[in-house]
């Protein structure tokens, strides 16, 4: 008898212990499912936030105001400034001259900046003049080298312009001989 009590005893036991381990594998089962879902959730936000479907929502939220881009008639319209034909030697180290022929337009944020930017021109040209003279060939192939280009123009428009803003910096002719 007493060996059956033992063994009812250990049985006893070991369904205990498994009701136990089941119990805590439940609950550590379920806790995981819950975080996986707040990762979810959270990122989907982040997500929508940093790729602007939430600025809407942002700005009810804050009380900011949608801001418009028409004017006082209507749509604002583009306004372009047209610098003058450039033409300069381009770094060749002492091999044959190669000249770089460009035309290029401003896009201005407003019609008013014009006067501002004709007053200034001498000394964007001069700042065109000498970023444009130490180019090499090779930095002008491919789009990659348009768009370092085109970065490094507008940041030096933007400087010699300072209060004038400058949307880009468009091409209108380039001609590498």
């Amino acid at each position: 008898m007493a060996d059956e009590e033992d063994i009812d005893d250990a049985e006893t036991s070991d369904a205990s212990e498994d009701e136990d381990t089941s119990e805590g594998g439940g609950s550590k089962k379920l806790l995981v499912i819950i975080v996986l879902i707040l990762l979810v959730i959270v990122g989907g936000l982040a997500g929508a936030y940093f790729t602007g479907l939430l600025d809407p929502v942002v700005q009810m939220i804050t009380g900011g105001e949608v801001k418009e881009k028409e004017g006082e008639g209507g749509e604002q319209r583009a306004v372009f400034y047209d610098l003058q034909e450039i033409v300069v030697n381009l770094n060749t180290g002492g091999r044959k001259s190669s000249f770089l022929k460009i035309r290029i337009s401003l896009e201005l944020e407003r019609a008013s900046d014009v006067p501002l930017i004709e007053s200034v021109m001498p000394r964007v040209i001069d700042n065109f003049q000498v970023y444009l003279r130490e180019l090499r060939i090779d930095d002008l192939k491919g789009s990659a080298g348009m768009y370092r280009l085109r970065e490094e123009l507008m940041r030096r428009v933007s400087a010699a312009t300072a209060p004038a803003g400058i949307k880009d910096v468009l091409f209108k002719e380039m001609l590498v001989q």
